[in-house]
């Protein structure tokens, strides 16, 4: 694993994890994994990849704990994509004036590494959430300022939170806040064009969103927003107990 490899590592939140691309076996996939296999084809020749992210984490765990973990990493990871804040945009009182620093910060650590900091910004959930014309200001904001801090230090900026394709409910999950399997290989696909290299091997279609209705709002809430509620209220996190699903190195194949 040393020389020329490519050892990719992802830090963030549940977007990163791939929440809402569940497998048969009850496991999650997701872009970053997506994105791996599309570089390990790109460049055919294996990719050492490595994903840290944890479902709930707020920006200030993922752009410190996180990063701390991926850069210490043996060998040290050649290629991180950063992403987070989609939590805390979901926060009373979340500025986003006071999370570019904390972002800006972790990407002149990987510079000083020698590593290639990708900065992501995530899809734009807002469109059926709850508050959503709250939620989409906070991300324009955010996503302005990512754009700028990209172009300031000369890193890769993939925006996919102003990608309109994506915000189209069959790139979701019922849950309306993850995308589904067809938004994470979207984005992945994104990412891959971002850095230059060709979309995934595989797509998935979007799903057929049936016509909603009181009935499917009311389910809606008591099935996806209660339980949001109930463990805010509780101050718990969907990721309390969870550990990032590859700690260290995994080999990507040429053929995914």
């Amino acid at each position: 694993m040393e020389g020329d490899a490519v050892r990719y590592v992802a830090v963030g939140d549940s977007f990163t994890e791939g929440v809402g691309d569940e497998l048969p076996d009850g496991s999650v996939r997701g872009w970053a994994d997506v994105l791996a296999a599309g570089l390990a084809a790109a460049l055919a020749e294996p990719v050492h990849y490595a994903n840290l992210a944890v479902r709930g984490r707020l920006l200030t765990s993922i752009m410190t704990a996180q990063v701390d973990a991926a850069l210490a990493l043996s060998p040290a990871p050649t290629m991180i994509t950063l992403n987070g804040g989609g939590n805390d945009m979901l926060r009373p009182g979340m500025q986003a004036p006071r999370l570019v620093p904390l972002i800006e910060a972790a990407v002149r650590r990987c510079l000083d590494a020698g590593v290639r900091p990708v900065l992501l910004c995530g899809p734009d959930p807002s469109q059926r959430l709850p508050f959503g014309r709250a939620i989409r200001a906070r991300g324009d904001l955010l996503t302005a300022a990512v754009v700028e801090l990209g172009a300031r230090v000369d890193v890769t900026v993939v925006d996919t939170f102003h990608d309109a394709e994506i915000r189209d409910p069959g790139y979701w999950s019922p849950d309306r806040l993850h995308l589904n399997a067809a938004g994470h290989h979207r984005v992945a696909a994104l990412i891959l064009r971002g850095l230059g290299y060709p979309g995934p091997a595989t797509t998935v279609d979007p799903v057929a969103v049936p016509a909603g209705g009181v009935l499917a709002e009311a389910r809606y809430y008591a099935e996806h927003v209660r339980p949001w509620v109930m463990r805010r209220m509780r101050r718990r996190s969907s990721g309390d107990g969870r550990a990032g699903k590859y700690l260290d190195w995994i080999d990507v194949p040429t053929g995914g």
